[in-house]
């Protein structure tokens, strides 16, 4: 099963892996999950926060890679994973926010590269505009509105 590493802007991470567990508190994969969290303080040096994601990263891997979910790219929690990369070993994805990170763990069993496809896929869909009416309620509207996507997110 592919790793889950949050690494991000403090509380940030620990508050995602948290949130995580919350929405599935109740699925028994729950307890299955190779899932980590980092959480980067505003004062931290780069080569420190390195140097202890690449010891949690190493403990996090069983064989199967590390799937690096991080906030913000350019910042120094972004900035770390990606001197993590490693192609066909950990993939890194910026943006991080609560549907990628639920979509991550519906498919962690997916193979490595499959997986951070569909963890942006899940962020991006994940970032819309809400109104007060229900999608499910409004009249007309688009044909080419796909909820099938929007299911498929949660």
């Amino acid at each position: 099963m592919v790793g889950i590493y949050l690494i991000a802007h403090q509380p940030l991470a620990s508050a995602l892996a948290s949130s995580a567990l919350h929405v599935f508190s109740r699925d028994p994969r729950c307890g299955q999950w190779r899932m980590q969290a980092l959480d980067v303080p505003p004062d931290a040096e780069p080569d420190e926060v390195e140097r202890q994601a690449r010891s949690q990263l190493a403990a996090l891997d069983d064989g199967h890679g590390v799937l690096v979910l991080t906030d913000c790219l350019g910042a120094t929690p972004a900035n770390v994973a990606a001197r993590l990369s490693e192609p066909g070993r950990v993939e890194v994805v910026a943006g991080a926010n609560l549907p990628m990170l639920l979509r991550a763990l519906c498919y962690c069993e997916s193979e490595l590269d499959v997986l951070a496809e569909k963890a942006a896929a899940g962020g991006a869909r994940g970032i819309t505009s809400v109104s007060r009416t229900p999608v499910s309620n409004r009249t007309g509207g688009n044909s080419n509105d796909d909820q099938a996507r929007v299911q498929d997110q949660q």
